[in-house]
């Protein structure tokens, strides 16, 4: 594609303020022409803060506004299936914020849907894009630490003051996410891992809900084997004294540790040497990841996080849930 791109955001929340909206502004070839809002007035507020020409209230009027080539859905997972099926039949690339979809069949059906259509799906698993993490992939691919063996996370987070007080968030409503934060947060690691590893064959894992301070799951516990014979676990709670995020891959001639969330320092062990490797991330996180859209649309280079791989991971996310209490 030799034209610019104009991209339209349905829900400019949050996680669109720094982490990907200014992304789709500085990808060259790609310009960020409507976003939409139930809002008006927060639509509105946003456009004129970023320098967007248009705004709605309504997604169907930014869906099938012929100006627009391309969607990014970045509402609440349980709206994305219904959104995207209407920006597939519009006939227009998209791009899902994670998780793809709540459920593994909602995941099935918005990817069908693409395929049938034959148009670009993209999901925000950013961190398969990310140079932090490719150089880990890189670590791993050239034998670093031998042949990989088992990988373990843990990632513990005290209760914040809207899970104290009691206050709604959809992301810890198990109607929207039954895992919680483990969904939220949880999913993008499972993913790396997919990335990192190969995919999963045998999942399995338990949830409970530890605090009643809201409907969803706020600890969990699983296990699990890649498809290459490396096994894996995890450990996820929200309601812990202190934060702690610690992967560490085991090889047989060493080990890799890092942070999927946090910014420390890569650390690769051995019996004869121990390295570290700091790659800081950009500003707006989603960049490298929105540019690889920009590469697969413009010169066909496979993006490294689509609609089978997400699904892959819901998958997964699926297993581990599939015994909650």
């Amino acid at each position: 594609m030799s034209r610019t791109i104009r991209w339209g955001i349905i829900g400019c929340g949050v996680v669109t303020e720094v982490k990907s909206g200014p992304a789709y502004q500085q990808t060259d070839g790609f310009e960020l022409a409507a976003v939409m809002r139930r809002n008006q007035h927060l639509a509105e507020d946003y456009a004129k803060r970023h320098n967007v020409e248009k705004f709605y209230s309504c997604a169907d009027e930014l869906i099938n506004d012929p100006a627009i080539d391309a969607v990014y859905i970045a509402t609440p997972p349980d709206s994305h299936k219904l959104y995207a099926l209407r920006v597939a039949a519009a006939g227009k690339i998209c791009c899902i914020e994670k998780p793809l979809a709540p459920t593994y069949q909602d995941c099935q059906e918005i990817v069908a849907a693409f395929e049938k259509a034959k148009l670009a799906l993209f999901v925000s698993y950013y961190r398969r894009s990310l140079p932090r993490f490719n150089k880990i992939k890189s670590l791993l691919d050239s034998g670093e630490i031998g042949c990989v063996r088992h990988i373990n996370w843990y990632l513990n987070k005290p209760a914040n003051e809207v899970d104290l007080s009691q206050q709604y968030n959809w992301r810890t409503d198990k109607k929207i996410a039954v895992g919680g934060y483990f969904d939220d947060l949880a999913s993008h690691g499972l993913d790396l891992f997919s990335y990192l590893l190969g995919e999963y064959e045998t999942v399995k894992g338990v949830g409970i809900n530890q605090q009643r301070l809201y409907s969803s799951y706020d600890s969990v516990s699983a296990c699990w084997v890649h498809k290459s014979g490396i096994t894996g676990a995890g450990s996820w709670n929200f309601g812990g004294f202190a934060r702690q995020d610690r992967v560490t891959i085991y090889g047989s001639e060493g080990d890799i540790s890092f942070s999927v969330f946090d910014e420390h320092p890569i650390s690769v062990s051995s019996a004869t040497q121990q390295k570290e490797f700091f790659i800081e991330n950009p500003k707006n996180i989603q960049l490298h990841h929105v540019n690889n859209i920009k590469e697969q649309l413009v010169s066909g280079a496979v993006h490294p996080s689509n609609g089978r791989t997400a699904t892959h991971t819901s998958w997964v996310m699926e297993q581990i849930l599939a015994n909650g209490s």
